[in-house]
């Protein structure tokens, strides 16, 4: 009898669903003349200053590893930046590791401080990563749903009726991808006091942090020593509880640099360089130089583009409030997550049929978790003359 073969994958990776995101936008590869509201990437290049560093780097000869945390200048760099934006404060010896990219730093994090059957709190709708990271790491996600009637808000109550003796951790993405959503200095206090009371760590991935358009503007001029970004990291008093996870691809518009960094406790940050060291080594060389110059010398070209994103947040979301389609104002981010049920479709059909009908690709709110069934979320990282087309093609598939 011939013996039945197993399987070469791995169940709990052939369990995992492939991004819902992906999965729309090898569609929308295949469209001609469609405007995209999908793609969470910024449409701005990178600051020519900030390349030229990394150019500068490679002219020197910087073509060798580094130290697996990072190299010191962007590390002290790092260290410095959150000083003056958020007012925390880490030691850039020890509580700082550079990663390739924020979501590497979110895997480490949590494999780090998870063992098999550790339950992680993340809140829905989320970025898609976060339930497979999870269960990549053999722990358990639990999902923490968040509502447009609270404008996407985390609340303690919600968190409270999800905690057990087996959660580990919370894993809080604000500004929020897809939601745009953000907490108030002390929304984050309530929520490092419900930390505190159950002995949980935040794993705080703060990637959209100077997309924020709550703040004083105030806070942008440098220097300034009134009026700090709001962080989890900010709070001295919780500073082992908080593990803040951050990146350069957003708000400097450094995507393909595939540069992050994560700051904590000493013994959390040891616990992931080492995992970094056995699977990546270092982050890349070039990308790190660019970082410093970024941390640096980048406050003003961040405030150029986080003014634009807001121009075009401020058309959008009027525009299809008055199509009928309710959209909470996002406060953070570069995404609206806009509420299609009043049109009788699924968020699916809806893309589906914006997209092969009308040449505009928006990405089904479902793909972000069930929470977001019946929404879709729009990026404004693309111009404004695109996104008044896009506004045009959708109200016409609205009459």
């Amino acid at each position: 009898m011939a013996m039945e073969k197993r399987s070469r994958v791995a169940p709990h990776v052939a369990e995992l669903p492939k991004s819902g995101i992906r999965k729309f936008f090898d569609i929308v590869a295949q469209s001609k003349d469609t405007v995209s509201l999908g793609v969470g990437e910024p449409d701005f290049d990178t600051p020519w200053h900030i390349s030229r560093a990394a150019v500068t780097c490679l002219e020197n000869g910087g073509t060798h590893y580094t130290s697996n945390l990072g190299t010191p200048d962007l590390r002290q760099a790092i260290c410095r930046y959150l000083t003056r934006r958020f007012g925390s404060s880490f030691d850039w010896t020890k509580e700082v590791l550079v990663t390739v990219g924020v979501s590497e730093a979110i895997d480490l994090a949590i494999r780090a401080i998870c063992s098999p059957g550790d339950e992680i709190l993340y809140h829905e709708p989320c970025f898609v990563s976060y339930a497979p990271t999870i269960r990549l790491a053999h722990a358990v996600p639990v999902c923490v749903e968040t509502r447009a009637e609270d404008e996407f808000r985390l609340t303690v109550a919600a968190l409270e009726a999800k905690v057990t003796p087996k959660t580990k951790a919370m894993l809080l993405n604000f500004p929020c991808n897809p939601t745009g959503a953000v907490l108030s200095r002390a929304d984050m206090a309530e929520i490092l006091a419900f930390a505190e009371r159950h002995d949980l760590l935040i794993l705080a991935d703060e990637v959209y942090s100077e997309l924020n358009y709550t703040v004083p503007r105030a806070v942008l001029g440098r220097g300034d020593e009134q009026h700090f970004l709001p962080s989890f990291s900010a709070f001295p008093e919780h500073r082992d509880r908080v593990i803040l996870l951050n990146g350069f691809s957003k708000s400097w518009a450094m995507t393909g640099y595939r540069l992050g960094y994560a700051c904590g406790p000493a013994d959390v940050i040891d616990a992931m360089m080492k995992i970094h060291q056995y699977g990546i080594m270092s982050a890349p060389t070039l990308a790190q130089a660019a970082g410093v110059e970024a941390m640096d010398f980048g406050d003003t070209d961040v405030e150029r583009m986080r003014r634009e994103y807001q121009k075009r947040r401020d058309f959008l979301v009027p525009a299809l409030n008055a199509m009928g389609l309710k959209t909470v104002m996002p406060k953070g981010a570069f995404y609206i997550f806009c509420d299609i049920r009043s049109t009788g479709m699924s968020d699916e059909d809806f893309a589906m049929k914006l997209l092969k009908d009308y040449g505009v690709a928006v990405v089904p709110g479902s793909a972000f978790g069930t929470c977001g069934a019946g929404f879709v979320r729009m990026s404004y990282a693309t111009s404004l003359e695109k996104i008044k087309i896009a506004a045009e093609r959708i109200a016409k598939m609205l009459t």
